[in-house]
């Protein structure tokens, strides 16, 4: 973790365009705005938290009698403005600043981090019970609430979060050990350890989240599961909350569900415009099942998101059944399935066909009966979109017969199929070529090692990747629009090896897919090779 806490990220046009326009709205309405940061005095930066500035980008830094100067990221955001006033509790005098320099004077005014406040943490003997490193099982519940409602760790815990989010993490992991605590945040896929909190620290820091996420925090040796929201910049983050008990405690795992970080178009996502154009086919048919699949984290819902997101006309009734709802679609009907209440894909599917539906999204078909429902919904003039676990597009067929399904059904509703796995995108500040190395090549055919022409592009990392290389993630897909010749061997139940004979020459697989793109700079071949070694076997 960096010493600095990182400002949210806005890059391109969309940035300079944006900044042009809050500056001429903080004009319009009379507020001072700075190109350089100001001098900030240490009383002023003194009368707010480290975790509050951060969360309402705001560094106060000038005193004037009973006014307060205060540069802002954003000095339209009134919100922010009145809540700054109370917790100071004086008046406010809101600057505007260009973002790098707000950055710098935030970096100067707040060095302060998750790990470096843990730190601080780390002999307050007021949080940690006695021994508690290795007597646990010990500590009362009514100690472990009252450590988790001291003002330092709820500070610690909020700027956890929000560092995290800041990050673009998709997940924060804290680990429970025999000598140490240890935190780790998911990001592009891949975790990255943090400075480790103090061992002692640890009820407390559990007991933090548990109580945020409303979970019983006497609990210690049964899984449980919860939902946090929060205000971030103006935005509603949701966070799903999971515990297991495991042999030095309490491990937690918690998703970070950032609405506004989701790209809603396959575009986006890095969908190739010929795979564009099958599921634009596939979509606008008017009923059938159409089918993604890959494993858990390929970002499945997410394209299909996508493509309920294109779909969406208010002459169109759009319901989707879920476990759970992980994003808020606008327009479009969501049910979360509730298996204690008896809820499942199976009855919430039969539920939602009462409701007269156009298009349906089943969030997972996950056995017979489900699978059952879907085709015979399909069959009887619904538009069906739902997520398989396989391999590849293909074995998604054989998938479905396994379940019990009739192949002669499924060849009658199958429209189209789409595979997917994600990889890395190569960091645009600063990417650049160099040749391919040795053992790179060797893992490449020849066909596909003339497209890269002895180079390839990588990221020598930089601050605004956080010195990764990479930044944001990208597809690698494989789309199958049934052909009248793939429908007959089907129907007829003919092995997938068979059926992959029939997809043609213009069938792209998931790792040409990549390679293409790789080739274009947009990602590594490493990526491309890590994200789908599972799927082809490569011959010369």
């Amino acid at each position: 973790m960096s010493e600095t806490v990182p400002t949210a990220h806005l890059n391109g046009t969309a940035h300079a365009a944006g900044e042009a326009s809050l500056r001429e709205q903080c004009t319009a309405l009379g507020i001072e705005w700075m190109e350089k940061a100001p001098e900030a005095s240490a009383e002023a930066i003194g009368l707010l938290d480290a975790d509050v500035a951060v969360r309402l980008r705001a560094v106060p830094f000038s005193i004037d009698g009973r006014r307060l100067a205060i540069a802002m990221a954003d000095p339209t955001d009134l919100a922010s403005v009145d809540e700054l006033a109370a917790l100071t509790g004086r008046a406010v005098r809101r600057v505007g600043l260009e973002s790098s320099a707000f950055a710098e004077l935030m970096r100067l005014a707040y060095g302060t981090t998750a790990a470096r406040m843990a730190q601080s943490l780390a002999d307050d003997s007021g949080l940690a019970a006695p021994d508690v490193e290795h007597n646990l099982d010990a500590i009362e519940a009514e100690d472990v609430h009252r450590m988790a409602e001291q003002p330092t760790l709820i500070n610690l815990v909020n700027l956890l979060l929000l560092e995290a989010i800041q990050s673009r993490a998709s997940d924060v992991h804290i680990e429970p050990f025999e000598s140490e605590l240890r935190v780790k945040y998911r990001i592009d896929g891949v975790l990255v350890s943090q400075p480790p909190p103090p061992k002692h620290l640890q009820a407390a820091l559990i007991g933090r989240v548990k109580i945020m996420a409303n979970m019983n925090i006497a609990e210690r040796y049964v899984p449980q599961d919860g939902h946090i929201t929060l205000r971030f910049e103006g935005r509603k983050v949701d966070i799903r909350v999971s515990t297991v008990p495991t042999l030095y405690g309490e491990s937690v795992v918690m998703r970070l569900l950032d609405k506004s970080s989701l790209p809603l178009d396959l575009v986006s996502l890095g969908m190739s415009e010929t795979h564009r154009s099958l599921i634009d086919r596939m979509i606008a048919k008017p009923h059938g099942l159409v089918l993604v699949t890959g494993p858990t984290g390929s970002g499945k819902t997410t394209s299909l998101y996508a493509a309920l997101s294109k779909l969406y006309d208010p002459r169109k009734k759009i319901i989707t059944i879920e476990d759970p709802v992980e994003y808020e679609l606008e327009g479009i009907n969501q049910i979360p399935v509730n298996p204690k209440r008896g809820l499942t894909f199976a009855t919430g599917l039969r539920a939602i066909l009462r409701q007269d539906p156009d298009v349906i999204f089943v969030g997972e078909i996950r056995d017979a009966e489900t699978v059952d429902i879907a085709i015979r919904s399909a069959l009887t003039g619904h538009l069906i979109f739902s997520t398989l676990h396989t391999n590849d597009a293909i074995s998604s067929v054989g998938r479905m017969v396994d379940m019990g399904a009739e192949p002669f059904l499924i060849a009658s509703v199958i429209e189209g199929l789409m595979a997917q796995r994600l990889g890395r995108r190569v960091c645009r500040r600063c990417a650049t070529r160099r040749p391919m190395p040795e053992d790179v090549a060797a893992r490449l055919t020849d066909a596909e090692r003339r497209w890269f022409r002895g180079e390839v592009t990588v990221g020598v990392g930089c601050e605004e990747c956080g010195q990764s290389g990479f930044r944001g993630r990208m597809g690698f897909f494989e789309v199958i629009r049934i052909s009248a010749p793939l429908r007959a061997a089907i129907a007829s139940n003919r092995p997938v090896i068979e059926l992959r004979s029939l997809l043609g020459d213009d069938f792209v697989t998931m790792r040409v897919d990549g390679l293409m793109k790789a080739s274009q700079g947009l990602t590594t071949v490493e990526e491309v090779l890590r994200a789908t070694q599972d799927v082809d076997d490569v011959t010369e």
